[in-house]
Order: C-alpha cells, then sequence, then structure tokens
C-alpha cells in the first residue's frame, strides 16, 4: 500500500507493522481527522487475520499530539471487550498488565509500538474469546474444549445474533510441518498453515442426540500454488465422535497428501523440459512450483506464443493450453488469444517424453485453425 499523506511517524509504524505482523493484515479506510492538519492522514482501520476470518479495529492517532498513542475502538459485536479492566482471570491480569506498559512506554519515534500494541491487543481478544466460549452452557462443547486445549494455536470464537443462532467456532491448526522448508528456493515471506474450521451449533438441552459439527479445510492462501485444500476429502464424522478423535486421521492423511504435492514439482520440471527439444527454450517458466511455461511457436510465417497451465493435479489432470498470437490485435490493444485448450490426447501413464509429443502433434493442426480464427476475427475489424 501506499503511504504517502501519513506524517512520517504513522508511516513508519505502519509500515512496520505490515512487515513484521506474524499473518496479513489489511488497511481500509484511511481518512484525516485533523482540523489543523489539513490532509494529514491520522486514522485507519485494520483488518486482522484472527479463527479464519477477520477482526476489524479502528486505529485514531491525532496527528496534531504525536507524542500521545493512538485510540483503537474495537467492533460494535465486542462492546464487552475491555483490554485495560482486570477481571481476575487466569493469566488475564499479566495481559493486561502488559498491554498498560506497551500504552505508558509509548514513543512514537519507535517504528515497532503499533506492531507490539496490536499483538497484545490480539492477544487479549484470543483470551476474552476464550472465556465466553468457556462460559457456555453446552456440556459436549465443555468435553470438546478439553480434550483440545493441549493443542498450540487453537483460536475460537463465539456468535450470535438476532437472525441466526448462536454457534462457537474454532480454528485448528493441521501438519506440524514447515512446508516453507520444503520447496526450494521457497518465496514465502509468511509461514504456510492448514487449518480446520470447526463451527459447533450451541446445543439446547432438550436436542437428544448432538449435531455434527460443520467442518471446513481452510489454508494460507500462497499454499494454493503449491496444494489446493479444496481438493482434499475430509474422512466421515461418525456419530459420537468428538474432534480428538477426529484429527489424528485427518492429520496423517493431509501430511501424505502434502508431501506429494512437493514431489510433484520435480514430476512438472521433467515435463516442461521434454517439451524444450519440440518447442525450444522456454521465453518464460515458473521455477519454483512449475505451474506454467510459455513457448515461442511458428506455422509457417504466422508466429504465436504457447502457454502451458500446469494444475497441482498433474498428471492426472492435463494441463491447459492457451494460444497468442504475436502479429494479431484486437481493436482494444489486445493480443488475439485462443480459448484453454483441454481437448487433446493425454494418458497421465505416459512418459513425459510422450505427453510433450501429443502436444506437439495436437498443436500442429490447431495452429491452423487459430491462426484462420485471428485472421477472420481481424478481418471483421477492418
Amino acid at each position: 500500500m501506499s503511504f504517502d499523506g501519513f506524517p512520517p511517524f504513522i508511516s513508519a509504524q505502519l509500515h512496520h507493522l505490515l512487515n513484521h505482523f506474524p499473518d496479513k493484515i489489511k488497511v481500509e479506510q484511511v481518512l484525516s481527522g485533523g482540523k489543523s492538519y489539513p490532509g494529514g492522514l491520522d486514522r485507519f482501520t485494520l483488518l486482522i487475520p484472527y479463527c479464519l476470518d477477520h477482526i476489524k479495529w479502528d486505529v485514531i492517532y491525532n496527528a496534531e499530539f504525536p507524542l500521545a498513542p493512538p485510540d483503537i475502538i474495537f467492533g460494535p459485536e465486542d462492546e464487552e471487550f475491555n483490554p485495560l479492566h482486570a477481571t481476575g482471570g487466569e493469566g488475564e491480569g499479566d495481559l493486561k498488565s502488559r498491554t498498560r506498559s506497551v500504552l505508558s512506554d509509548w514513543n512514537n519515534k519507535d517504528p515497532t509500538r503499533l506492531l507490539a500494541l496490536i499483538q497484545e491487543l490480539r492477544d487479549q481478544y484470543m483470551s476474552y474469546q476464550r472465556k465466553r466460549v468457556g462460559e457456555v452452557d453446552d456440556d459436549r462443547l465443555k468435553f470438546e474444549i478439553s480434550t483440545i486445549l493441549s493443542r498450540e494455536g487453537i483460536e475460537m470464537h463465539i456468535s450470535s445474533g438476532a437472525e441466526k443462532p448462536e454457534e462457537v467456532k474454532f480454528s485448528v491448526p493441521l501438519v506440524d510441518m514447515n512446508i516453507n522448508k520444503m520447496v526450494h528456493a521457497c518465496p514465502w515471506r509468511h509461514p504456510q498453515k492448514i487449518y480446520l474450521q470447526v463451527i459447533y451449533p450451541v446445543g439446547r438441552k432438550y436436542a437428544s442426540t448432538p449435531s455434527a459439527p460443520r467442518l471446513k479445510l481452510m489454508s494460507t492462501m500462497e499454499l494454493r500454488v503449491l496444494f489446493s485444500v479444496d481438493d482434499v476429502k475430509l474422512p466421515p464424522w461418525l456419530d459420537g465422535m468428538c474432534l480428538a478423535e477426529y484429527l489424528p486421521q485427518l492429520e496423517e492423511s493431509l501430511e501424505k497428501q502434502v508431501r506429494e504435492a512437493v514431489s510433484l514439482i520435480d514430476i512438472r520440471r521433467r515435463f516442461i523440459e521434454a517439451l524444450a527439444p519440440l518447442f525450444g527454450r522456454p521465453l518464460e517458466a515458473d521455477p519454483i512450483f512449475c505451474r506454467k511455461a510459455t513457448f515461442l511457436a511458428s506455422s509457417g510465417s504466422f508466429v504465436f506464443l504457447v502457454h502451458v497451465l500446469i494444475s497441482t493435479q498433474f498428471p492426472k489432470q492435463q494441463p491447459a493450453l492457451m494460444l497468442q498470437s504475436s502479429q494479431h490485435i484486437s481493436p482494444q490493444g489486445v493480443p488475439k488469444q485462443s480459448p484453454l485448450l483441454t481437448d487433446y490426447p493425454w494418458s497421465p501413464r505416459w512418459e513425459a517424453s510422450q505427453m510433450a509429443e501429443r502436444i506437439y502433434d495436437f498443436l500442429v493442426d490447431e495452429s491452423l485453425n487459430f491462426k484462420r480464427f485471428c485472421n477472420e476475427s481481424q478481418s471483421q475489424h477492418q
């Protein structure tokens, strides 16, 4: 994001927060609130990752009084969250004491101060939500919590409203693997994680059999270029099962699938290398995940690009091909392109060299169709 318009001390603190917070924070609604400091941006909304969702907190500096720490305004649904008022809960006093310390030691010239404040407040918010969930009058929920609290990184959130029933959401980190280190020359700045989102409806005393929780696998966005949790089939939830019984089977399956996804990088790389003897050295290629490559090709005097798009399911799923003319441009200045092409002979059991040969043979004929399409569309615009 651009930091233009912020006073230097706010810009430095915000820049440090966005670059050093463990998860990706977003900034919205950047405004100016000063009358004698016109145009000076000093307030904004942070979207802070929590429990596989975001909490929105307004951060309000006063550019006219730069020595003062910012005010933080929490969401309307968290009006009972008071991070400076100790209530005597276990560990809660220490958290609130640390927050007071961050505020009392505030130094507007220290770029780390906003990060420290947001981290402390988020820790308190996590403690606040855990306390609220623990007060829910639901024996099944209390049992589930007691069996999984020893796991690291679990977050929970209770929500309710006039239009929806009360429910408790858990975010459970899965797979104790450093996925970043498994990928050679890994470009990811943040650790890649897989989570199980578990949503329990708060039970009613007259319910004979507790309903199964809603389960959904989720992951950090960057991981999808290597491994998509959307392709994972969750194990069934059996009657009478608890989360502590469900997780080991799921994690064992996920670990195998993640290792397989990493091993497929080399298989995709060998496939791209097998294309080179037929198409020549690629103009561009994804060197890390080997998900795409672009080659320059010709049919007579007709010159075009061949984009090869390779999914994480390769070789079970064949690559999609797209042709792009180097000689035909639309009225909008965009090079003419073919639709994605996947209707060609393919078998995941073929050697990489045979896969490449079949694609080459297919494109010998398809390039003529594409050339005809480009010429016809060009004549329509003349």
